[in-house]
């Protein structure tokens, strides 16, 4: 009689201390690669943190952070079933940049198509000197359905993104840095303390503030200028008046803290 198969591993590994949540995308094998279980993880860990986070962390293991699209289960989709698809990413990737908490990325090795979509759905990119940025989707034959259309155009503009989809050109950590892709630049294996770092300090924020900058000023961003400044002033208002707002601000003009 042959040994039962080992049980598959979970996509995913959620480590939490404090009010770090730390998410590990745990598909070394596959080098990340993003199917239908691992989206339906992120969303599930999305919708219901841990109680208590106030930041999130996400990284990858093994040599790469994310390579993209599990393209063996993109072989035999119908129209219908691909767009059904892209939407599921579209609902986790919007509950990652607009679900109140504030996320940073530990990135290295490969941050390609997907695994970039699921990159700038963060607030915070920390990528080590072994991270490259590209999106290969001309070569593969397929087309963006993670929301780069909108993420990645918007910070490094439409014309890039059709460069580097026409062309797979792959970009550097460096470069990355220069175009917005990555906001830091570390040695290689240093992201996920620094990302954890920041985490730290982004969680001593107060809430309402963190709350208030990756729910509102993407919205305020895509509103016309009229109606996105008074946005800006209605959320200003209701910030500034918490009781947190208010005990900080007395306590930096009484020269309690910096």
């Amino acid at each position: 009689m042959s040994a039962p198969s080992p049980a598959p591993l979970p996509p995913l590994r959620l480590e939490s201390e404090g009010p770090i949540a730390h998410l590990r995308l745990t598909r070394p094998d596959k080098r990340n690669a993003v199917n239908t279980e691992l989206i339906q993880a992120l969303d599930a860990a999305f919708a219901a943190p841990p109680p208590g986070t106030r930041v999130w962390v996400i990284s990858g293991e093994g040599d790469h952070f994310c390579a993209g699209l599990d393209l063996t289960e993109a072989r035999q989709r119908t129209p219908n079933e691909t767009f059904e698809h892209s939407r599921m990413w579209n609902r986790t990737f919007e509950k990652i940049q607009l679900g109140g908490i504030p996320v940073v990325g530990a990135l290295h090795g490969a941050v390609v198509g997907g695994g970039l979509e699921l990159a700038a759905a963060m607030h915070v990119r920390v990528a080590d000197e072994t991270a490259f940025f590209a999106l290969p989707e001309g070569q593969r034959g397929i087309f963006t359905g993670g929301g780069a259309a909108v993420r990645v155009a918007r910070i490094i503009g439409t014309h890039r993104m059709i460069e580097m989809m026409l062309t797979g050109h792959r970009y550097d950590a460096r470069e990355g840095l220069a175009l917005g892709l990555a906001h830091y630049v570390v040695e290689p294996g240093g992201a996920l303390a620094r990302a954890l770092a920041l985490a730290e300090q982004i969680a001593s924020n107060a809430q309402a503030t963190n709350v208030a900058i990756v729910t509102a000023l993407e919205r305020i961003a895509a509103m016309p200028p009229d109606a996105g400044l008074f946005t800006e002033s209605l959320v200003a208002a209701l910030v500034e008046s918490s009781g947190e707002g208010f005990a900080r601000i007395t306590d930096f003009l009484e020269r309690r803290v910096r």
